[in-house]
């Protein structure tokens, strides 16, 4: 009869089986691939450069070529004959350079002048013809070391005719010419010698000084300099879009934009500190020319330098033409001018400025407009923060006026024009808000995506109308993202082939190109594509964002502008007061609508309503009256909101928010009252009451829940004010228990009010105890041990499954901890003697029955009662042992405990599941 194995074994015997044919299988692919590998010729070894798809990838020519070893290193190969040139000729141009300076300056006085005219031609015409038959010759790094040479060669021949030639010349103006005629000589000679590549960079960087010294040595005022700086950056920028050579148009580049920078620097100076309009015109001339001449580069520059451009030219135009009125007004309402030069921008949009410049423009005029709205903030924080001093000094009288209660360090005078700023913005951002649509078509010429080919740039400029340069969906007209415009992500735009369309791939799934190919066939995973190209916010966003900022900025001018007027107290108080309830109305009508382009504007009010309620309840707190009336007007519109308001997070703030103002007035109440903060602590749970016969109304309502945890959260502050005095505290805790067990009757409150009430209940005894002086506590917590043991007794008779906690576990804590703690502060030795008996046996019964809750509480109590009996002889003990004993025997333990780490570990393990199996 055949032997059949248990399924377990033959399981076992299966996998094991597997395993070995895993693992030849393995072996077998490997010596494969090795042996391929050995039967194909070697690739060519691929030049060295940035060749990023090529990482990890098997090398070109052999297909599954296994990699070296792990740790295997390359032997290293000897430098590049190039590599080596390039050094030795480095070096040999520095020594030549140096001996060349230091001729000039040392040895040059001791020759005669026909010996200092025959060593300068001969060796600066030396060193600028041997770069040419070097060229000819094909020893192009020579020719740029000697170049180089020729260089500097060309520098100390200028240096030397000044000092011997014209000593008396001024050393600027001299300057300014030899950088002039240096720059031509180099110039020159670059576009003679096209293959070298310093002359021409160098002949820019020469050229960057003729015009700036040359009104230097003049004694030109700064205006002038500002000129010659500016015709020095369109020099520049001329070279960059039209100069020969990476080279020189790089640096060109880069002169341009330090040239430029300081040109504008200069105008904004002298526009700012301009007398009056008109001697603000003629800086006013250089900002606008260099705007021009930015926007002129602009036109023909590339994405990134298009909007660059574009943003330098709308922030001249602003100041140029905002800084002739700002010169005519006073200083607080200079702020204005700018502002409507800046808002004045926005016009870009009609015109026909190429799309990139004129995404730079709004750029410009958006910036303008976020810098005075910056000026604006410390004015509107200190309007919401400066109420916070009267916390000091609750109802101490009704200031006079509106600053007096705020911060009055704070310059007023100078934020005259803060809330005209904040309420023209929020006009503006409501303006939008309302005629989307019609601003949306306005706009979309801007906001469309580019189409393969086209872009703000010359062919062939990196990132000009491709969609990888971050081509987005178009926020269009009726709140829809891309409505109206061509080319949404992940479809072609119309005329592009379907090679160009985001995600499209020469190859289908499933080919055997490699994983680091990427998405489309020959891209890298790392080049991106449209897939990756930002996510632009939808049309209904940017909307919502609209109306937000409208009604928060309309919110602060209101309320900065009663700052600045200095208005009486009460209209101050009435106003923000009256402020809130209108950003309530505003919020309550936006709730619940579900529209993305709805959403952000009553969450928003939302938020800067209950920033204003904030704000309006620290105002009112000079007076008692005024706090009445502030916090019992809040609480209203709060209440009235969350009952017009939806059902979801709005609602529950709203409600949240009554129930806090609510909890305020019952404190005032108490205030008024004169009752001391222990006093007044019962008259506090008010309102924790009544969320608790609120929650009982609404029962699994959604406000329900968040309104009782605020009434809980005054509840806490109502014991944090009893604390000082014992009877009061246990009078509050009492009351507190009273609250919880009233909401455990409701069932989805249960599970944790029941235990909540049992754990105020009996603090509130305790403290109570305390609080009578009683020295026999057990006299009062027996007659509740007893019933209660016996009610558990009979419980566990019939359900022997139900816990022991829940059974003896309040019965034996009603009398064990309290005489603990008694214990600790007796004198005598019964008590603990009694205790700890009683200790004992409570644990013996424990262990015998395995009920857990007499196991755990009768140790707990018996260790603790046995440490306290035993603590006074073990200090003498550790006090007459020597100093070095206790370390000793700390670290013999810790020893012992390491060597039978796995024993003890099993120990604890056994005890754990020994105690989870007790009931």
């Amino acid at each position: 009869m055949e032997h059949v194995p248990p399924p377990a074994e033959e399981l076992a015997r299966l996998d094991r089986e597997l395993a070995e044919l895993d693992a030849r299988r393995a072996q077998l692919l490997t010596r494969r691939a090795w042996l391929l590998a050995a039967l194909r010729p070697p690739a060519p070894t691929a030049a060295p450069g940035w060749n990023p798809p090529a990482w990890g990838a098997p090398a070109a020519g052999r297909p599954g070529a296994p990699a070296q070893p792990w740790g295997y290193v390359p032997p290293k190969q000897p430098s590049a004959p190039r590599s080596a040139q390039n050094v030795l000729l480095t070096l040999g141009g520095l020594l030549l350079t140096v001996a060349a300076v230091a001729f000039t300056l040392v040895s040059w006085g001791s020759m005669g002048i026909g010996g200092r005219s025959a060593v300068l031609a001969a060796v600066t015409v030396g060193a600028l013809a041997a770069p040419a038959v070097l060229l000819r010759r094909g020893l192009t790094a020579t020719a740029e070391a000697l170049a180089a040479l020729a260089l500097v060669l060309t520098l100390l021949d200028a240096y030397a005719v000044h000092a011997v030639a014209t000593p008396d010349t001024d050393g600027l103006g001299f300057t300014a010419v030899a950088a002039a005629v240096l720059a031509a000589l180099w110039t020159a000679y670059g576009l003679a010698l096209g293959r070298l590549r310093l002359p021409l960079p160098a002949a820019v960087v020469l050229a960057q000084w003729p015009l700036l010294f040359g009104a230097w040595a003049a004694g030109a005022p700064a205006l002038v300099v500002g000129w010659a700086l500016l015709a020095t950056a369109v020099l520049d920028g001329a070279i960059a879009l039209w100069g020969k050579g990476t080279g020189a148009r790089v640096t060109a580049c880069v002169g341009g934009s330090v040239m430029a920078f300081s040109a504008l620097m200069v105008g904004l100076t002298l526009s700012v500190t301009a007398s009056g309009p008109l001697g603000a015109l003629a800086p006013g001339a250089l900002l606008l020319t260099a705007a021009a001449a930015a926007l002129a580069g602009a036109w023909r520059a590339s994405r990134g330098f298009a909007r660059a451009g574009g943003v330098v030219a709308g922030l001249a135009v602003v100041a140029a033409v905002g800084g002739v009125p700002a010169a005519a007004v006073p200083e607080d309402w200079g702020v204005l001018a700018y502002l409507s030069a800046g808002l004045a921008l926005t016009a870009v949009v009609r015109t026909r400025l190429p799309r990139n410049a004129a995404i730079g423009v709004l750029v410009a005029s958006a910036a303008v407009v976020a810098g005075a709205l910056a000026g604006a903030l410390p004015g509107l924080a200190a309007v919401l923060l400066g109420p916070v001093t009267l916390l000091s000094d609750v109802w101490a009288g009704s200031p006079g006026d509106f600053r007096s209660a705020l911060d009055p360090t704070l310059p007023w005078t100078g934020l005259a024009a803060a809330p005209v700023v904040l309420a023209v913005s929020a006009g503006l951002l409501g303006a939008a808000y309302r005629w989307w649509p019609s601003l949306a078509r306005i706009a979309a010429p801007l906001t469309a995506r580019e189409e393969p080919g086209s872009g703000g740039g010359p062919a062939g400029a990196p990132g000009a109308g491709t969609p990888e340069a971050g081509g987005a969906a178009v926020p269009g007209a009726g709140g829809e993202p891309g409505a109206g415009t061509a080319g949404t992500v992940g479809t072609p735009a119309p005329g592009a082939s379907a090679a160009a369309a985001p995600g499209a791939s020469g190859a289908p799934h499933g080919t055997d190109a490699p994983w680091y190919a990427g998405g489309r066939a020959g891209t890298p995973w790392y080049a991106g594509g449209a897939s990756t190209a930002r996510r632009r916010p939808s049309g209904a966003a940017l909307r919502g964002a609209a109306g937000a900022g409208a009604a928060v900025l309309g919110w602060g001018a209101l309320l900065l502008a009663g700052a600045v007027l200095d208005v009486p107290y009460a209209v101050a108080v009435a106003g923000e007061t009256a402020l809130v309830a209108g950003l309530l109305a505003l919020a309550v009508r936006g709730t619940g609508s579900g529209r993305e382009d709805s959403a952000a504007v009553p969450v928003t009010a939302l938020v800067a309503a209950s920033a204003g309620a904030v704000s309006a309840g620290l105002l009112s707190l000079a007076s008692e009256g005024a706090s009445y009336a502030v916090f019992g007007a809040l609480a209203a519109l709060f209440a009235g909101a969350a009952v017009r308001a939806g059902a979801g997070v709005e609602r529950a703030v709203f409600a949240v928010a009554a129930t806090v103002g609510c909890t305020v007035l019952t404190g005032f109440a108490g205030r008024s009252l004169e009752l001391a903060p222990h006093e007044a602590a019962p008259l506090m749970l008010l309102v924790p009451a009544l969320t608790v016969l609120f929650g009982a109304r609404l029962r699994r309502n959604p406000v329900a829940l968040p309104v009782e945890l605020t009434g809980a959260l005054g509840a806490l502050v109502a014991v944090g004010l009893a604390v000082p005095d014992a009877p009061f505290l246990a009078l509050v805790l009492a009351l507190c228990g009273v609250l919880a067990a009233g909401a455990a009757v409701r069932p989805e409150r249960r599970p944790v009010a029941a235990y909540l009430a049992a754990a105020l209940f009996v603090p509130a005894t305790w403290v109570r105890l305390a609080a009578s002086e009683v020295s026999f506590p057990e006299a009062y917590t027996l007659p509740v041990t007893v019933p209660a043991l016996v009610v558990g007794f009979l419980r566990r008779r019939k359900d022997p499954e139900a816990s022991s906690w829940t059974a003896y576990g309040p019965g034996l804590a009603a009398t064990l901890l309290p005489s603990l703690a008694v214990a600790w502060t007796d004198p005598d030795w019964q008590r603990p003697l009694l205790l700890g008996v009683s200790a004992l046996v409570i644990t013996l019964l424990g262990a015998r029955y395995r009920l857990q809750a007499l196991l755990l509480l009768g140790g707990a109590v018996l260790a603790l009662d046995g440490l306290h009996e035993l603590a006074p002889y073990v200090v003498q003990v550790a006090g007459a042992l020597p100093r070095w004993l206790p370390p000793a025997l700390a670290g013999l333990l810790l020893l012992v405990v390491g060597a039978t780490y796995e024993q003890r570990l099993r120990d604890a393990r056994r005890l754990k599941d020994a105690l989870g199996r007790m009931r």
